[in-house]
């Protein structure tokens, strides 16, 4: 008997958030109209949104950090495919506050929680950006206030977001001023939530007998009802695109 190999990791998706390809491509192209010379991605992933801001961008290098080396490397090989390998770099690391300087355009989409809470993220975001640079902010927000259940479906609490205008003011108070703001969409929602969840299923498609298909089956059940019974239209997601105002 053929033994079974382990599920796919993020296979199905072009990105790690709620994000369609249209959404991301207007984002792209709404940074590259400040003509980066220096792109930095947080917890890139794969860098898929990296990417396309360099290939709107042809002036600007990128570089990439993520510790899930796995998803680098499909980064490095995206960049090959596309002929941007020259002008991005993937690296393994954690980035301090200043450890790369001059950059003019930061993103961050749903790695905020490695800085701790949203605004201990957005104060250490901003040293990384230049005075007149961008970053684009990407995070949750309760679309109203959750029950104690609904939030428990994401492993959360009803503390651990706010509103919308609150994400806003607390963006205003750590210093940004506000130039674009995107929320995903229901449909963008369901491409995520099920693209993440096609790697199990699909894998159960072709191996629904092998040892490991019971505890696969139950964390693709789990993680499912998470969702649709828990914080399906109750947590949104929003991407700030935020200014750093020039020092006097």
């Amino acid at each position: 008997m053929t033994a079974a190999p382990p599920p796919g990791r993020y296979d199905w998706l072009d990105f790690n958030a709620p994000m369609s390809g249209a959404l991301a491509d207007s984002l792209a192209s709404a940074l590259a109209r400040t003509a980066p010379r220096a792109v930095l991605d947080i917890g890139c992933g794969w860098g898929e949104l990296l990417l396309r801001v360099l290939a709107a961008a042809p002036d600007a290098r990128g570089v990439g950090v993520d510790r899930d080396v796995p998803l680098l490397e499909r980064g490095r090989a995206n960049a090959v495919a596309r002929d941007l390998d020259a002008r991005v770099e993937f690296r393994d690391a954690v980035l301090e506050p200043g450890t790369i300087a001059g950059t003019d355009v930061v993103i961050c989409i749903g790695a905020d929680h490695v800085y701790g809470t949203q605004e201990e993220a957005l104060r250490s975001l901003a040293a990384h950006v230049e005075p007149g640079g961008r970053l684009l902010f990407g995070t949750g927000f309760w679309e109203r206030p959750p029950t104690v259940d609904e939030a428990a479906g994401l492993g959360a609490t009803p503390d651990d977001f706010g509103s919308l205008p609150d994400l806003v003011d607390l963006a205003l108070a750590c210093g940004f001023r506000l130039l674009d703001l995107r929320t995903a969409t229901r449909r963008e929602w369901e491409e995520f939530e099920l693209g993440y969840l096609a790697d199990w299923e699909e894998w159960l498609m072709q191996w629904p007998d092998d040892p490991a298909a019971a505890g696969i089956r139950a964390q693709a059940d789990a993680h499912r009802n998470g969702y649709l019974r828990g914080y399906r239209d109750v947590l949104g997601f929003a991407y700030l695109t935020l200014g750093r105002p020039n020092s006097r």
